[in-house]
């Protein structure tokens, strides 16, 4: 089983072909679905056949309720506090071929409750393998819940990957703070400009080499030109992308994750896991959407 920790929200897609006119109209196709960076890594695991949980909060609306019967026929165990008063988050997702912007409300996210996590972490059978989504770390008000997960998992002897989320927060919080927090994990999943924030300039070899002092494993993920990985004793692996047409990014890096994270946790060794991440995140960039069909 593996357990993930994160954000559920409303993802509002908004495609659009050229340029966005400031002050003006930009045409677009608008389309509404679930999303949420560990909420989308839990529907691509459940679409590689994992077992898997997600521990999440919502808001008591029509929005929450939608997001986890999403989630539930995708076959993920929903482990989803819902907190009356709040709202179920939304994400503007500004999307073209080669990039998004996210505008976010994190609503009910923010609300995510340690002593839930905790109990859902300690209650389950022996083994597993909990995956942190970096967001709930990123946010004060979600901080605790996030530095809750990671010592449940400790407590349970379980593996542990942390995704590292987004370049902006990750700049606000601090890369200090968030290395300390995430210090002896098990994995750590970054894009490029994450890695740039946490490791400071360099080739991706130099960044993840760096990061590695800090944790027993890092994947720095570099769209197009592939994903390096860094292991203990110097180990390094890396793989091409695989060249596909891209119509849209977003989720992509959530697709990833999960495809590595169930070649891994099944026991494959890094090149196999960052190959069987590569695949799914190409299948990811090749349909609209962060999730599978």
């Amino acid at each position: 089983m593996i357990f993930v920790v994160g954000d559920l929200v409303t993802d509002v897609l908004v495609e659009h072909d050229g340029p966005i006119q400031a002050g003006s109209d930009t045409d677009a196709a608008i389309r509404v679905a679930g999303g949420g960076q560990a909420a989308n890594t839990a529907a691509w695991l459940a679409h590689c056949g994992q077992a898997v949980t997600l521990i999440a909060a919502v808001g008591d609306d029509q929005a929450g309720r939608d997001r986890v019967a999403e989630l539930t026929a995708a076959g993920v165990r929903c482990a989803v506090r819902v907190h009356p008063g709040a709202a179920t988050g939304s994400v503007v997702v500004l999307t073209g071929a080669s990039e998004r912007t996210m505008i976010t409300d994190r609503g009910a996210s923010l609300l995510l409750d340690p002593r839930h996590v905790t109990s859902v972490i300690e209650a389950a059978p022996a083994g597993g393998h909990l995956h942190l989504s970096g967001y709930p770390l990123l946010h004060a008000g979600s901080r605790p819940a996030g530095l809750a997960a990671l010592a449940a998992a400790a407590s349970a002897g379980i593996t542990v990957s942390v995704d590292a989320a987004s370049a902006a927060p990750l700049r606000a919080t601090g890369t200090e703070a968030f290395l300390d927090w995430v210090r002896g994990t098990d994995l750590l999943l970054c894009n490029a400009d994450e890695a740039g924030v946490l490791a400071g300039p360099g080739t991706s070899a130099d960044q993840a080499a760096r990061l590695a002092a800090h944790v027993r494993n890092v994947v720095v993920k570099q769209g197009a030109a592939g994903a390096r990985w860094a292991g203990p004793d110097g180990g390094e692996w890396s793989v091409p992308a695989e060249a596909v047409p891209v119509k849209d990014p977003t989720g992509a890096g959530d697709a990833f994750a999960a495809g590595l994270l169930t070649a891994w946790c099944s026991g494959a060794a890094p090149e196999a896991a960052l190959r069987a991440g590569g695949t799914l995140g190409a299948a990811a960039v090749g349909r609209t959407g962060a999730r599978p069909a």
